[in-house]
């Protein structure tokens, strides 16, 4: 793999790879912009079958997060870890706390988080060498289980989908196919329940779907069937890449809205979506409630005020709409085009202040 050829595609600023022969840590850190602050995004344990893939992971991850945190209104730029490991057998003290020190040695460029295969305990051992990270123990001030924030924000996003697509944002009567029934898609589902939202639901947890069932009066159906169900609103809540060949043909509503990650399985799936009229919120801003949770850590976390940043994710799809419409593409392109479109007006806010001298000033104070 040509390294620097791959940073310079998508403008990576840095790629850390860190190793701890004692405690057997392989890591790769990747910060991809710190135009809007440092970097954060969490900390991936997978078990790679090769060195390459966990970069290639990494890099793309990483810039994912870029994304996720300017589209987001957050002040940070976007960043990954990966470790290369079995998450359920190679795990120790050690290795945490060696990677603790790596992260502590960035001096702040990279923020760290839980992501899938680690944990809250893990992330509190990172703690014990260093602040730069999130989603710790509500012992230690942390914000606790992100799921519900993410809901939350899936369910206020999901609204903002439902005044684009029926000029109205009420989900009273509407019917919501909920494709998940777990962490996040039950508390969703409460959301919905609570304003008076008909639920169909699905989950290969057979449990999971007896208890949205009996709490929520949900109408059950089988995993493959919540594709081509009658309903309003499909919100895709577990697996990636659900948007495809086969499951567009068999929508039935006019919005896809949900928290899953990597929906579309490719872009042009996106296009497919605007050429049937379906409006889609694009993903990784309507499930961004999690991570705004988190940010809000930094500050020394604030229920009420992380609660009321989520709720702007209502004015975020609505601008993605907005710009889809502007410049007349579809709305997976359009949040891109928002999240760049802050990064670079503040990337020349910062040029121009250098330009105008301001930076010779700031040197001479040091």
């Amino acid at each position: 793999m040509e390294i620097f050829k791959k940073m310079e595609e998508h403008d990576y600023e840095q790629l850390v790879f860190c190793q701890d022969k004692n405690s057997g840590l392989k890591a790769i850190i990747c910060i991809h912009d710190t135009t809007l602050g440092p970097a954060l995004g969490g900390t991936r344990m997978w078990n790679y079958e090769t060195e390459e893939e966990a970069i290639e992971d990494a890099i793309r991850l990483g810039r994912g997060m870029t994304y996720k945190n300017a589209a987001a209104g957050l002040n940070l730029g976007g960043g990954k870890t990966v470790i290369i490991g079995d998450p359920l057998k190679d795990k120790n003290e050690e290795m945490f706390r060696a990677f603790g020190r790596f992260i502590q040695g960035l001096n702040g460029r990279y923020i760290t988080a839980e992501d899938v295969g680690t944990t809250v305990a893990d992330m509190d051992i990172i703690h014990e060498e260093t602040d730069f990270v999130t989603g710790i123990s509500p012992a230690f001030g942390s914000s606790g289980n992100p799921s519900p924030v993410t809901a939350y924000g899936a369910y206020i996003g999901m609204k903002a989908a439902a005044m684009e697509a029926y000029g109205d944002d009420s989900l009273e009567g509407k019917t919501v196919a909920v494709q998940g029934v777990g962490n996040v898609a039950y508390p969703l589902c409460e959301y919905l329940h609570k304003e008076g939202a008909k639920l169909i639901v699905t989950d290969i947890n057979k449990e999971a779907v007896q208890r949205a069932v009996e709490a929520f009066g949900a109408t059950a159906v089988e995993p493959n069937e919540i594709y081509s169900v009658e309903a309003d609103i499909f919100a895709p809540c577990a697996m990636g890449a659900i948007i495809n060949d086969e499951t567009i043909p068999q929508l039935k509503v006019k919005v896809v809205a949900g928290s899953a990650n990597n929906q579309l399985k490719e872009q042009r799936h996106g296009d497919e979506l605007e050429a049937r009229g379906i409006v889609y919120a694009p993903d990784f801003v309507i499930n961004s409630g999690g991570v705004i949770n988190v940010a809000d850590e930094l500050y020394g976390y604030n229920n009420e005020r992380a609660m009321k940043r989520v709720e702007t994710i209502y004015d975020s799809i609505t601008r993605i709409f907005e710009i889809a419409k502007r410049d007349g593409i579809p709305s997976y392109i359009a949040a891109d085009r928002m999240a760049e479109e802050r990064i670079e007006r503040v990337r020349n806010s910062r040029s121009q202040f250098l330009r105008n001298g301001h930076g010779h000033d700031i040197l001479s104070r040091r």
